[in-house]
């Protein structure tokens, strides 16, 4: 089962690894899957991988992640008390749940599940088998010929993930949980593929959680591939907390036809390495995408939100909001992109990022820019990055409120503008908990984390007597 024991990553270790297994990669493939494989593979050791002499990667060094040693498994690995790692309840939030455990999907017994509205969920690697023509129709499709060296390893090495496909005109009755957790008592280099298809005028609630059960070391590298078809709706939610050893490589591309409209929320509240690649595609006139993100990183985590945007069609809007909260020697990175094509009049196109450094130790590197090649567009784009407001903190202050408390106030109203947009009221109110909890330091990793208690918990509340404000 286990093909390379505890090795550092390396081009010439996973062309070896590819070669040796292509088979055993390939086994679930159609034939035009397999060649999309192959045409990766190649594309990937002429990449290779990258450093921050590209500027892409300029803020982002995988140097010492990518040494470290890392087992790599071809099949699912045993499973242990699945009840025990999959507690993930959020009280009177009712979903349907979707495990993923050490990059493949959990349940054998029902390995894709058809709903009787024609709602498909499950497997991509029983997908494959059960549904080829329907895979083949978009599986790459969102990615093409992308020089992106992660999407194209991903698209060469991985095996499984999620399926889930929403048929035209059906609305979801209840939001999907996709529950992504590693947990392994050994060093996981980890590729998992999602596919996800929403059809012409159907909609989809889908929360993504990534975590880590334990301390252990890995490096995950997924990509998402996500369908909106016309007049359809995405409410969509990535929450990552994962620990300090952790490197997490996710790439999710969207892809929107006419009128389709998309609200995405990104909620990252612990990891060692994190990198998010967030691509838009606006592949039809009068679509909306609004991309929220919150990042709280202390210690020497380092978070990179790389986020673009293109308006490849006319008439449509997008809004980028990314807010974060650095401490100690964390490292922060937004790098938004959006670009606006010759033919792509009317075109309304907002950025903002804004960071809180609390130490003179925490970094941030910001860079939104605009791409435009026609007049008839409204674009803005704006960093910040500063400390806590000296003047509402002594407002604060001279209210008889504790500096300490004052200070968590004001880094709890920073954040709750992301927070306060989360559509769905149980999610809010636990994703509120969690952040509250985090900016108290007490937040660690999924056996802490208040999404995955046993049994309901009161609201965490600050300990501030709202009636002196």
């Amino acid at each position: 089962m286990e093909t390379t024991v505890q090795q550092s990553i390396t081009l010439e270790r996973m062309v070896h690894l590819f070669e040796s297994n292509r088979q055993v990669l390939a086994s679930n493939d159609t034939a035009l899957l397999s060649e999309i494989r192959d045409k990766a593979f190649i594309l990937f050791g002429k990449l290779g991988f990258p450093d921050t002499k590209m500027e892409a990667w300029r803020h982002t060094d995988l140097k010492d992640s990518l040494e470290r040693g890392y087992d790599y498994y071809l099949h699912p690995l045993p499973e242990e008390d699945v009840q025990k790692v999959f507690r993930c309840n959020i009280p009177h939030l009712d979903t349907a749940i979707i495990g993923q455990l050490n990059g493949w999907y959990v349940s054998k017994e029902v390995p894709l599940m058809e709903l009787g509205n024609g709602i498909i969920m499950g497997s991509l690697a029983e997908a494959k088998k059960k549904y080829p023509a329907l895979v083949d129709k978009y599986y790459s499709r969102a990615t093409g010929d992308t020089a992106e060296v992660f999407t194209a390893m991903n698209t060469a090495f991985a095996q499984d993930g999620i399926f889930i496909y929403v048929p035209a005109g059906v609305k979801s009755t209840k939001p999907v949980q996709l529950i992504n957790v590693i947990h392994h008592y050994e060093n996981l280099f980890l590729q998992s593929r999602n596919l996800i298809v929403i059809g012409d005028n159907a909609s989809l609630s889908l929360v993504h959680c990534d975590d880590s059960y334990n301390q252990q070391a890995s490096f995950s590298n997924i990509v998402t591939e996500i369908f909106l078809g016309e007049n359809a709706f995405l409410d969509h939610y990535k929450l990552q907390n994962l620990n300090n050893n952790s490197t997490l490589i996710s790439t999710v591309y969207f892809q929107l036809e006419a009128a389709a409209n998309l609200e995405s929320h990104y909620l990252s509240l612990n990891g060692g390495l994190l990198r998010n690649n967030i691509r838009v595609l606006f592949n039809g006139t009068h679509g909306n995408a609004d991309i929220y993100g919150l990042y709280l990183m202390d210690r020497r985590q380092h978070i990179d939100n790389h986020v673009f945007v293109d308006h490849a069609s006319p008439d449509c809007t997008s809004n980028e909001i990314f807010k974060g909260i650095l401490d100690e020697n964390a490292h922060g990175v937004f790098n938004g992109h959006v670009l606006v094509r010759r033919n792509s009049t009317g075109t309304d196109a907002r950025q903002t990022n804004k960071n809180i450094l609390l130490t003179d130790t925490a970094r941030v590197n910001s860079k939104p820019f605009l791409e435009i090649y026609n007049d008839d567009v409204k674009c803005s784009h704006g960093s910040t990055t500063g400390q806590l407001d000296s003047e509402a903190l002594f407002y604060l202050r001279q209210r008889g409120i504790g500096e300490e408390s004052a200070r968590m106030l004001l880094m709890f109203a920073f954040a709750n503008e992301i927070v306060g947009k989360i559509a769905i009221p149980q999610l809010r109110q636990r994703i509120e908990d969690m952040v509250k909890k985090r900016l108290q330091g007490e937040l660690q990793i999924c056996e802490q984390c208040v999404l995955h208690c046993s049994t309901p918990e009161q609201p965490v509340e600050f300990k501030i007597d709202m009636s002196k404000i």
